[in-house]
C-alpha cells in the first residue's frame, strides 16, 4: 500500500518517489519521446498566465535550469538569446522554468536582456509535471534540485526531443540539432 500525503505545496506526493522510487514510479516519471507533453499552467515573469495551450501549432523549446543569474543558467540563458532569431526561424518558441520567484526573473532577464519569457515555478507543479525535480548529489551532499533538461515539443503538443546532456555554452546547436 502506498503512503501518500499532501506535500508542503498541497498536492499528493509519495515521499519514496524522489529518494528510492520503485520501477512502476519511475516508469510513470519517465517521459518519452512521441508521448504527448504534460499540460501546465503556469506564471511568467510578470505574473501572466501562460500555459502549454497557448503553444499550439507552434514548436516549443521548454527548458529547466537550477538557478537564475549562475554561472552555468546564465550561459545557457545567453547562448539562447544569442540564437533566439536562429532558434525562431526553425519554429521554436523558447520558454525557461526555474523555481526562482517572478522577481529574480525580471532581474536575470533584464540584466542579460533576455527575448524570451521565464516561468516561475516556486510550487514545483511544472518540474514534477516533467519529472525534472529530483535527488542531486554534490560534493558529498544529496538535496532536491532541478536537473537541467531541455524538452522540444512540436506543434501538436508531442515530445520530440528530450535533451538531459545540456550543454550550456552550445545549447542552441542541441535544439537545432
Amino acid at each position: 500500500m502506498r503512503s501518500d500525503k499532501r506535500s508542503d505545496h498541497g498536492y499528493l506526493v509519495n515521499p519514496a518517489r524522489c529518494l528510492n522510487p520503485t520501477l512502476e514510479e519511475r516508469f510513470y516519471m519517465e517521459l518519452k519521446i512521441g508521448q504527448k507533453a504534460p499540460d501546465f499552467n503556469a506564471l511568467d515573469q510578470n505574473g501572466s498566465p501562460i500555459a502549454l495551450a497557448d503553444f499550439a501549432g507552434r514548436k516549443l523549446a521548454l527548458y529547466f535550469y537550477p538557478k537564475d543569474s549562475t554561472p552555468g543558467c546564465t550561459a545557457q540563458a545567453c547562448n539562447l538569446r544569442d540564437n533566439y532569431d536562429t532558434l525562431r526561424d526553425a519554429g521554436y518558441e523558447v520558454v525557461g522554468v526555474s523555481t526562482d520567484s517572478q522577481k529574480r526573473h525580471q532581474n536575470f532577464i533584464a540584466k542579460n536582456d533576455l527575448p524570451f519569457r521565464l516561468i516561475a515555478d516556486e510550487d514545483r507543479q511544472v518540474h514534477d509535471s516533467y519529472g525534472t525535480w529530483q535527488l542531486k548529489k554534490f560534493m558529498g551532499k544529496e538535496y532536491m534540485g532541478t536537473v537541467r533538461t531541455t524538452f522540444l515539443i512540436d506543434e501538436n503538443g508531442v515530445l520530440t526531443d528530450i535533451i538531459s546532456k545540456v550543454k550550456t555554452k552550445d545549447h542552441s546547436a542541441q535544439i537545432l540539432g
